[in-house]
């Protein structure tokens, strides 16, 4: 296997209420239990990070596959919602809600883009199959 890159993180203290920080030392921040689950908010959480990755990386890839296809995108967007939701075996599992806006982009060209990014895209290919991925795709 060929690695093309690697980030690397360490959490410390309390995990959910500690402190993480990678090592190029571009997040540096603390971590805090969501006021929706009992704790203070006054935090970052993991939900918060892996939606801002998932959002950051898919429209990456959107842009990828519009440049090899030769489409011109202008004020694109992805939108990322990560729910934490009870699996009724006392953990919890995950699923998110991508909203990806294409501008002036007909529908159908769109709706090719994005689902070829969803085949290219790291973090889909990491959930495919192990937990609910919704995308949407609109012009506005």
């Amino acid at each position: 296997m060929d690695v093309i890159y690697t980030a690397e993180a360490l959490s410390t203290g309390a995990g959910r209420n500690g402190h993480v920080r990678t090592t190029s030392g571009h997040v540096d921040t603390e971590m805090a239990i969501p006021k929706e689950m009992g704790g203070s908010g006054n935090g970052a959480n993991p939900e918060e990070l892996f939606a801002a990755g998932y959002a950051a990386c898919f429209h990456s890839a959107i842009q990828s596959v519009a440049r090899t296809q030769k489409i011109a995108l202008t004020d694109s967007t992805v939108g990322s919602r990560v729910h934490v939701i009870p699996n009724g075996e006392g953990g919890f599992v995950l699923a998110v809600d991508l909203e990806v806006v294409l501008p002036e982009i007909d529908p159908e060209v769109a709706q090719a883009l994005v689902d070829a990014a969803h085949q290219v895209c790291p973090y889909s290919n990491a959930t495919r199959g192990n937990i609910v991925v919704n995308i949407t795709v609109s012009d506005d």
